[in-house]
């Protein structure tokens, strides 16, 4: 029985990439209904087909990690887009978005844009230098400036991508840079909402640089549904760092003393917005009510 991996759903149809190069439109067989499993895009399955245009996915295979918001499982690496301005840089949501996928166990990759439309880059880049020296990442970009988006290419390479972000930020354009030919659609920001229209309806695995980038549906609010407080500590990877110098095994840094992630936030070292929002995302969670 041939394995593939999903590459697009939509409709209610799973397009299959075999080893082979070729893709199948699938439909998933009743017994993922009846166990409630949802094949997506990022699964390696099992599949028949008598055609390119009529196969089943038969079974889903073991996944290393997925998202439900994108809906996208398998994942290697998340390019978390933000822009400089319009809408203005966030390093709240920046936050959440990185507790989700630090919890995840996916490698975080962040991309600021629009990065020409600033005045004075001061700012920005006293952030960007902030989350590249806890150990992150950060490519500072410009969709106007196709080299500096080539930047990119060699943390793409054999790894499936997830691009995701604020709506508004530039997701589509920065693929339309990675992939001229691509032409997808993209949608002038909304002044008076402050917030960029939907403009991708699906989620879909594109071939860059020999490896796969997904193009996700924009959405501007992460909710913690699978974190307890206890995880949260562990998603900031500074705090992780410094948390074998408090004094109790499992401190969370809130109202224990000795601490020494708070001693690190008060002698600057740890940045205060950092903690704050440890601290609100803690908060939320706590408050969170039970489903059932």
């Amino acid at each position: 029985m041939p394995e593939g991996k999903i590459v697009k759903a939509l409709a209610g149809f799973y397009y299959v990439l075999a080893d082979d190069g070729s893709i199948t439109q699938c439909r998933g067989r009743g017994v993922f209904r009846k166990n409630k499993i949802t094949p997506l895009v990022g699964d390696i399955v099992k599949f028949q087909a008598e055609n390119a245009q009529e196969g089943y996915v038969l079974e889903v295979l073991d996944r290393k990690n997925e998202l439900t918001r994108p809906p996208i499982a398998n994942i290697d690496q998340a390019i978390l887009v933000f822009s400089a301005v319009e809408p203005d840089f966030s390093t709240a949501l920046l936050d959440r978005f990185l507790t989700l996928i630090v919890s995840k166990h996916i490698t975080p990759l962040i991309c600021i844009t629009k990065i020409d439309l600033l005045t004075d880059d001061r700012k920005i880049k006293e952030y960007a230098s902030y989350y590249e020296n806890i150990g992150y990442t950060v490519l500072m970009t410009s969709n106007k400036d196709p080299e500096g988006v080539a930047t990119i290419y060699p943390y793409l390479a054999d790894k499936v991508s997830v691009i995701a972000g604020q709506s508004g930020v530039g997701k589509s354009s920065l693929l339309n840079v990675l992939r001229p030919d691509l032409d997808l659609k993209t949608d002038e920001i909304s002044m008076h909402l402050g917030r960029g229209k939907h403009t991708t309806r699906h989620v879909e695995l594109i071939e860059v640089e020999k490896g796969y980038v997904a193009d996700t549906p924009g959405f501007s609010s992460l909710e913690f549904l699978e974190l307890e407080v206890e995880d949260v500590k562990d998603c900031f990877i500074e705090f992780v760092r410094l948390s074998e110098g408090c004094k109790f095994r499992e401190c969370t840094h809130l109202k224990e003393p000795k601490c020494a992630v708070k001693e690190a936030v008060e002698n600057g070292e740890i940045a205060l917005y950092r903690y704050e929002h440890y601290m609100n995302f803690v908060e939320e969670i706590s408050n969170r009510k039970p489903r059932y």
